[in-house]
């Protein structure tokens, strides 16, 4: 693997935790700003939506610059929001932080992502996009925690100091490790990146995405008051839990990525009905500790750990270019929009387990967008009925048919 992945990975790793570092010190930051918590919180999805809709025209931007160049210049525009977000004295300044960060980083997310393709081989693509995004489950894990424990001694300011620091550090790395390679030569400019965007088939596979994380996110962004409301932990339990998920999610995605190249469709049918599974049998027990953290951790495997055979069907259902990468995040960042608020919804309206049963049912229509691609494979892997084949001269009429050849995803 090159080294350049896993640096990819750290530039990743320092944006994550700034999406993720208001969760952890939303009472802080209402003080020092002067506003409440519900508009705190619309601070996490002002990052989400920005990422959605304004993190592909970022990308289309920097698609005409060698993904260095892009990268370098996505990483000077995060930390421009990021230290407006370190020095802001209003809640509109911070908003404004909020937005360009989230911007910045899916136009990261894309460009990386299409160089990781560029610089492996094609049978270890899968293992790299997995490496890659090892940035976004360590953001999980460690980004988190280490980023509110900084907040809660120091400040909410210097949380996102240390973020900025993070990010540059990043950044030096990436000027320094990173070859200088061309633009890909799949994506041909916008104008081919644009085209792809005719076939069914891939907003099909995109569709699939956002319900593998939606599914998730319905589950995972009500996963404190579940475990402390319902299953009786006490608050300060709840950190441990979180950490014990995120460790699963990185040995999820260590295998899921040793799978993606080869068996990418049945990772995710299997991923995708493990998490049904899982959140059903949470709804179910989740008045009961030992099956509520086994349920938990079992999320952690098979929830967002998809994303590299997610990302290796989007890419073949599309191309490897810097716009189908950034789409395709997008296209996740609505499915955890779409999960966190359909989510409180129905929190509200039926109590703490409906988040979990919601989360049940999205993997249940995740896995109806699988099934045209799994009757293609069944299709193609049929063998030919003998009976239907013309004689041809030189061999027996009831002589097998050919068998035709397997398809990949």
């Amino acid at each position: 693997m090159p080294r350049a992945v896993h640096l990819l990975a750290l530039g990743i790793f320092a944006m994550v935790t700034s999406e993720f570092v208001v969760a952890g010190l939303m009472p802080q930051m209402a003080d020092g700003l002067g506003a409440t918590i519900p508009e705190i919180g619309y601070l996490i999805t002002a990052f989400a939506l920005a990422m959605a809709f304004g993190g592909p025209f970022l990308t289309v931007a920097v698609m005409r610059l060698r993904p260095k160049t892009a990268l370098m210049v996505l990483f000077a525009v995060f930390l421009a929001g990021n230290l407006l977000a370190a020095t802001a004295t209003t809640y509109g300044a911070m908003l404004a932080a909020r937005i360009v960060t989230g911007v910045a980083s899916q136009a990261f997310f894309g460009v990386s992502l299409s160089l990781c393709v560029q610089l492996t081989r094609p049978e270890l693509r899968g293992r790299a996009v997995a490496a890659a995004l090892n940035g976004l489950m360590l953001g999980t894990l460690l980004g988190l925690p280490l980023s509110t424990l900084v907040g809660e001694h120091f400040g909410w300011r210097a949380a996102f100091w240390a973020i900025s620091a993070l990010a540059a550090l990043a950044a030096l790395c990436t000027a320094a490790g990173i070859p200088a390679v061309e633009r890909a030569a799949e994506s041909g400019g916008l104008r081919r990146e644009l085209a792809v965007f005719k076939r069914r088939k891939l907003w099909l596979t995109l569709s699939t995405s956002t319900f593998v994380i939606g599914a998730t996110f319905s589950a995972f962004s009500y996963l404190n008051p579940v475990l402390t409301g319902l299953t009786g932990f006490s608050a300060g339990a709840v950190p441990v839990l979180l950490i014990a998920y995120g460790a699963a999610t990185v040995a999820g995605n260590w295998v899921v990525g040793r799978l993606a190249d080869r068996h990418a469709v049945p990772v995710l049918l299997w991923g995708l009905a493990l998490n049904a599974l899982f959140l059903a049998g949470f709804a179910l027990t989740a008045h009961l500790p030992v099956p509520a953290v086994a349920f938990t951790v079992g999320m952690g495997l098979v929830g967002v750990t998809m994303n590299p055979a997610m990302v290796t069907r989007v890419q073949r259902a599309g191309n490897a270019g810097p716009l189908v990468n950034a789409i395709h995040s997008s296209c996740i960042t609505l499915g955890i929009v779409i999960g966190s608020s359909v989510g409180g919804l129905a929190v509200d309206g039926f109590g703490l387990r409906a988040p979990l049963w919601l989360g049940a049912a999205l993997a249940v229509v995740g896995l109806v967008t699988l099934v045209p691609d799994l009757a293609r494979r069944k299709t193609a892997a049929a063998p030919a009925s003998p009976e239907r084949l013309p004689a041809s001269p030189g061999r027996p009429s009831d002589a097998p048919g050919p068998i035709a050849a397997s398809s990949r995803p």
